[in-house]
């Protein structure tokens, strides 16, 4: 009987290895095979980006790994989905034009903050939106250019290759790097940061121009059925650990 027992455990033991095996090969695979996504032709003007991407950051005290969804409507709306990689929600921001919210819907609650602050809060370090977009994105002073943000642009030092796509840049203390573009676009796929704050590496998986934007994309209706805390009530409910 005792044997019996004891060749079930091993026989749970072995196939437990085997799909922990599995799971991990086909992450590798998968993580490995070529972006499919294709950006041609591309649009004249830009009035939307939207899709799904993966990000690694080092702060002072931690390191995460997380995944996110993105939606901007070009060029002061703006909406992320921050997830770890089981898929479980962790937070969202939500950006409309001056007001940004950063929420946690399992507790449904949410803090009001200036836009970098919200940013901040996901990135390490502090930009606004109007930057965000061009840091995700690898466009940089694209339409709709304001005296405000020309002051803005004004302030990052860029490097371009031959065909005018930005390799590099730094503004004071932030620096980033691309380290892959989307096929014969300025679009970068593959992005490294660094900051005094906080250092990393994001990875775009998918992404879409000028897609149909519902209407209640950017609507922050529903934050009526929610509490307001402030970012240190915020924080003690957040468990960054589950990002990792």
């Amino acid at each position: 009987m005792k044997e019996h027992l004891g060749c079930r455990r091993n026989s749970q033991v072995i196939k437990m290895l085997l799909f922990i095996s599995v799971f991990f090969c086909l992450s590798f695979f998968v993580n490995c095979i070529p972006s499919r996504v294709s950006l041609l032709p591309l649009p004249s003007k830009i009035d939307s980006i939207e899709g799904y991407a993966s990000i690694r950051i080092t702060g002072e005290q931690e390191k995460t790994r997380s995944k996110f969804s993105f939606l901007f409507h070009l060029p002061n709306q703006g909406r992320i989905e921050v997830s770890n990689w089981f898929g479980k929600t962790l937070y969202q921001i939500v950006i409309v034009e001056k007001s940004a919210f950063f929420v946690l819907p399992s507790k449904r609650v949410y803090w009001q903050g200036e836009e970098e602050e919200i940013i901040q809060k996901f990135l390490g370090f502090r930009v606004n939106l109007y930057e965000m977009i061009s840091f995700l994105s690898g466009q940089w002073g694209w339409n709709d250019i304001t005296a405000e943000r020309e002051v803005w642009l004004e302030s990052w030092n860029l490097e371009k290759d031959e065909k005018g796509r930005v390799l590099a840049g730094q503004r004071e203390d932030l620096f980033f790097e691309v380290q892959e573009f989307f096929k014969d676009t300025p679009f970068a796929r593959a992005l490294i940061f660094r900051h005094p704050l906080s250092r990393g590496r994001h990875k775009v998986l998918k992404i879409k121009l000028n897609q149909p934007i519902k209407k209640e994309a950017f609507s922050v209706a529903f934050l009526e059925k929610f509490k307001e805390k402030s970012w240190a009530e915020i924080e003690k409910m957040f468990d960054k650990s589950d990002e990792n």
